[in-house]
C-alpha cells in the first residue's frame, strides 16, 4: 500500500517542484494543499483535515516569504511562519507523521568567514527572519525536522532567476549587489532529495533518529548575486554588461545577511545524499526552459 505523502503550501516553487516529480515515487501517494485549500494558521482546520486523513509525512512549504512587505505585516508574518507551523507539528506529532519543515539562511546572520554549520548561533534580523526561527524552535519542541535552505529558485514562481532573465531581454546594462554571499539553490534539488529522504525513511534504510534536529540544505559552491547574474546571462548566451555594486545602492525594510554560506555536510553524511554545484543545477534549470 502506497504511503501518503501531504504537502503544504503547494502553490509555491519548492511545492510545484514536488508536484512535478510526484509521479517518480512510486511509493507515494500525494496530497497537494495550497494555503487556499489547508490554512496552516487555522489550528481547527489542522486539526480536522488530520481527522478525515491519514499521512505518513509532511513537507511544510508554507510560509510568508515577502522578506520586505513583512515589515510592515508582522502579525501575517508571525501567524503563518511561527504559530502556523507549530500548530502543523504539534498535529503531526499527534498523528504520528514525519513533518518537514522548511526554514531559511536569513537565520544566520552573523560576522563570520566560513560556512555556517547547524549547530552555529543564530542571529535573525528582521521581522521574516526572527518569525522562521521561532517557527523552527516550535517545530523541533514538537519533534519536526528543520531544513534550511538559501536563494530558492526554480521554473515555477517568481524568484531571481526570472527577474534577471526579464530584466536582461529589456536592458543592455544591469547593476546587481556584490556583497551579499550565499549558495543559489535549484528548488527541484531540494524537492527531490526530500522525496529521496522519506523513500529512504519508508524503505528503512534511514531510522527516524536519523531526521532529528536541523539541516542546511542548498547546492554547492559559493556565490554573490552578482556571480549568480553573470552565470544566467552566460548560461543563456545574452549580452547583458553587469555591474557590481554594494547592496547600500539599493535600500530594502528589510536587512539581508551579508554572509550566509552554509556547511551541508550533515545533510550528505546523514542521509547519503551528494549535492550538485549550484552552477551545474542553473545550466539544468536554465535547459529545462525557464
Amino acid at each position: 500500500m502506497k504511503r501518503k505523502i501531504l504537502i503544504t503550501g503547494a502553490g509555491g516553487q519548492l511545492g510545484q517542484e514536488i508536484r512535478f516529480l510526484a509521479d517518480g515515487f512510486h511509493d507515494f501517494d500525494f496530497d497537494f494543499a495550497t494555503s487556499n485549500e489547508l490554512d496552516i494558521t487555522r489550528p481547527g482546520m489542522v486539526e480536522g483535515w488530520f481527522h478525515k486523513r491519514s499521512y505518513f509525512a509532511c513537507i511544510n512549504c508554507a510560509a510568508y516569504t515577502a522578506v520586505d512587505q513583512a515589515e510592515s505585516e508582522p502579525a501575517a508574518v508571525y501567524a503563518v511562519n511561527r504559530d502556523g507551523a507549530g500548530y502543523l507539528a504539534s498535529v503531526c506529532r499527534k498523528a504520528g507523521t514525519y513533518l518537514l519543515h522548511l526554514s531559511t539562511d536569513y537565520v544566520y546572520h552573523s560576522q563570520q568567514n566560513r560556512p555556517f554549520t547547524e549547530e552555529d548561533e543564530t542571529a535573525p534580523k528582521g521581522v521574516y527572519a526572527r518569525s522562521k526561527a521561532a517557527g523552527e524552535k516550535l517545530v523541533l519542541a514538537a519533534g519536526g525536522t528543520v531544513i534550511r535552505t538559501s536563494w530558492l529558485y526554480s521554473s515555477f514562481g517568481k524568484n531571481f532567476v526570472k527577474t534577471m532573465l526579464r530584466l536582461g531581454r529589456e536592458r543592455k546594462a544591469l547593476s546587481v549587489v556584490a556583497d551579499q554571499v550565499g549558495t543559489p539553490t535549484w528548488a527541484r534539488d531540494l524537492a527531490r532529495d526530500l522525496l529521496t529522504v522519506l523513500m529512504k525513511l519508508n524503505n528503512k534504510e534511514l531510522s527516524p533518529e536519523n531526521l532529528q534536529g536541523v539541516f542546511n540544505y542548498s547546492n554547492e559552491g559559493v556565490a554573490s548575486w552578482y556571480d549568480f547574474a553573470l552565470a544566467i546571462f552566460e548560461l543563456r548566451n545574452m549580452k547583458v554588461k553587469v555591474y557590481p555594486v554594494d547592496s547600500s545602492q539599493f535600500p530594502t525594510a528589510a536587512e539581508r545577511p551579508p554572509f550566509s554560506l552554509m556547511s551541508k555536510a550533515r545533510f550528505r553524511q546523514q542521509f547519503g545524499i551528494e549535492l550538485p554545484h549550484w552552477r551545474i543545477s542553473l545550466k539544468n534549470c536554465l535547459l529545462d526552459g525557464v
